[in-house]
């Protein structure tokens, strides 16, 4: 299925289907009860998810959001546990996805743990970049999201932003 920016594929609480997303971005937010939310994951393309449900059905973490249009592949929940039960070299496919996933998380811990506000902040760019080069983060998330995902308020971001791209990018 097509989806275009700001679409959501499915809502905090819901259970339903998993999903690839085949190409785009998708951002997983956390509504909490005050109504404020939080940028809890990006999914790439490749990935299978909600992580949380590849070995057993669970209520979605959060609420998934395209950020640049997507092509996703439903896979229907029954017919993914199924597989699971019936064949066992599945279950190896999905320690290897939450592997690569681990990894990445890594990569986020290393970018999170920087001292300086500028170096997290081109950290999380190049990760960025290997994924999305012709993108900037300020491209698909708001200076809230790009504080939340690399450990900054709002507005060190926005100097941050001031300070690397002047008038333009």
């Amino acid at each position: 299925m097509k989806l275009n920016r700001g679409d959501v594929l499915f809502h905090q609480g819901e259970t339903g289907a998993l999903y690839q997303l085949k190409e785009g971005l998708i951002k997983i937010i956390r509504i909490k009860e005050d109504g404020t939310t939080t940028l809890v994951n990006l999914i790439l393309p490749g990935e299978i998810f909600p992580h949380h449900s590849l070995m057993n059905r669970n209520e979605y973490f959060g609420t998934a959001i395209v950020v640049i249009p997507c092509k996703v592949e439903m896979i229907p929940s029954d017919i993914w546990y199924h597989e699971l039960e019936s064949n066992p070299e599945r279950l190896k496919e999905i320690a290897l996805v939450l592997q690569e996933k681990l990894r990445m998380m890594q990569q986020r811990i290393d970018q999170l743990t920087t001292v300086k506000p500028v170096e997290r902040f081109e950290l999380a760019e190049k990760w960025f970049k290997r994924y999305f080069p012709d993108l900037f983060l300020e491209d698909v998330l708001n200076q809230e999201e790009i504080g939340q995902f690399i450990g900054l308020r709002r507005e060190t971001v926005n100097r941050l932003l001031k300070k690397l791209r002047g008038d333009g990018k």
